[in-house]
């Protein structure tokens, strides 16, 4: 009697621990689902394929959602047909902070250089690194929803440098 009692006690026991453990999954699961990325959210507008053309200079950043938590983009510029400035830009928010990663079509992600977000607005997004010379501020502005700006900032070969890029959304 005394066995079968213990054998009771020991699956019983054993039960209460894997529904434990299932009930902590599942909770961990919730949060995990429930996480929201507000600071990501925030640069939404981004999304899509935007362009500017000029008689100089053919101008695109087309961007996609890759995850909750991060967007990738191609910026490319084409000049008389060729190909002149390609990279690959990473936006992701990662501990509470957003990441604008940029890295060229031969670099790896872990190569890039990451600038973070020091101002963060519905319609204006601000990346910084002053680490970096030029750019070491990189802009975005909403104009509307088909109209975007955005602006590099920084120091080259000693000297301020600025440079606008005007850019609508190509439907």
């Amino acid at each position: 009697m005394k066995r079968v009692i213990s054998l009771t006690s020991c699956f019983l026991f054993f039960v209460s621990s894997i529904s434990c453990k299932n009930e902590t999954h599942d909770k961990v699961q919730k949060i995990d689902a429930q996480k929201k990325y507000t600071k990501l959210e925030k640069a939404n507008w981004f999304l899509g394929t935007w362009k500017n053309s000029s008689a100089e200079m053919d101008l695109t950043e087309s961007w996609q959602k890759e995850t909750d938590s991060s967007y990738r983009a191609q910026s490319f510029i084409i000049v008389s047909k060729d190909t002149v400035f390609f990279e690959h830009v990473l936006l992701q928010e990662t501990n509470d902070s957003l990441f604008y990663r940029v890295y060229n079509r031969n670099e790896k992600l872990s190569d890039a250089v990451s600038f973070y977000a020091t101002i963060l607005k519905d319609n204006q997004i601000v990346f910084e690194n002053p680490n970096h010379d030029y750019p070491s501020k990189i802009t975005y502005k909403k104009l509307n929803n088909n109209s975007i700006v955005a602006i590099i900032e920084g120091v080259k070969n000693g000297n301020p440098l600025s440079e606008k890029f005007s850019m609508r959304k190509n439907k």
